[in-house]
């Protein structure tokens, strides 16, 4: 059976391996994509199958921000450990998938993968990458922010990425309001954004706390709603005190700017996923022994 190019380009984007390897074990198997998968398993070149299940909780956040300043996205990129999150390949990757997002505005993470990495789809890409360090990679997710008014941007370490969307102020306020949300991770902008069935639920809890106390009723009223409003000040960005001076609430800050916050978007990378423990050694020699 003929080898073509398509069933070269198939085993390469199923098993990682490069692309001489695959065209050898078609030809060595007859063109069975199966057997040929088979034959690299064996050989020790099909790695981005067995890599997959591995938990991927480290890697990067990565920003890509349009020329005239109104549109930014950025992306999550996993991989297993620290030490690959730092690889030059791995953030040649992220920031390839990053300037993606942002170029071709796909509707999903399926979408986002189909774009193309020079010759090779972001999937495509990922397998390659996978073999080449020996790691399981994920894209994860993607987010954006289009304005007509100001972008914030902020990348922490690589590990936090944060964009806000500011109307009024400028460049310098909106960039200090990232930071503000990658340091205090405030849930909502404001108390108007704050779902009812949440304020219920967090004054349900507070009336239990302030009954145990056997102060009367209109004591328990006025400590519950004092309560309540701490509470909401701390969930929201409006509410907060400015990281940068604790003279200030962020709407006060806001106030004093002429300024508002439409929305932000905050990534960190790993959150929600269970992190398995590991050390600087134990990563070295994951990376020497290619396991």
């Amino acid at each position: 059976m003929a080898v073509t190019a398509a069933m070269v380009k198939e085993l390469r984007t199923r098993t990682g391996a490069a692309m001489m390897e695959c065209k050898k074990a078609l030809v060595e198997t007859n063109g069975d994509i199966e057997a040929a998968i088979d034959f690299l398993r064996k050989s020790g070149l099909a790695q981005a199958d067995k890599k997959a299940s591995r938990v991927a909780a480290e890697g990067k956040i990565a920003l890509s921000i349009s020329t005239d300043g109104k549109q930014a996205v950025m992306v999550e990129v996993n991989c297993e450990t620290d030490f690959v999150a730092k690889d030059e390949n791995f953030n040649s990757f992220a920031d390839a998938v990053a300037n993606n997002a942002l170029s071709e505005s796909p509707a999903d993470l399926d979408a986002l993968l189909k774009t193309r990495i020079g010759d090779e789809t972001a999937e495509e890409a990922r397998h390659v990458l996978v073999n080449k360090i020996g790691e399981n990679v994920q894209v994860r997710r993607f987010t954006g922010i289009s304005t007509d008014g100001v972008i914030g941007a902020y990348i922490h370490g690589g590990k936090i990425g944060v964009l806000v969307d500011l109307s009024g102020g400028d460049e310098s306020l909106a960039r200090d309001l990232a930071m503000h949300i990658a340091a205090m991770n405030p849930e909502f902008v404001s108390d108007d954004d704050v779902p009812a069935d949440t304020i219920a639920r967090e004054k349900d809890i507070l009336i239990a706390q302030a009954e145990d106390s056997g102060k009367p009723p209109e004591i328990i009223e006025k400590m519950v709603s004092g309560r309540l409003r701490k509470h909401l000040a701390g969930i929201t960005l409006l509410g907060q005190t400015f990281v940068k001076d604790s003279d200030l609430t962020v709407g006060q800050l806001l106030d004093q700017n002429s300024a508002s916050v439409n929305g932000f978007e905050r990534l960190a990378v790993g959150e929600g996923i269970e992190k398995k423990e590991s050390n600087f050694a134990e990563e070295v020699m994951q990376q020497v022994s290619g396991g």
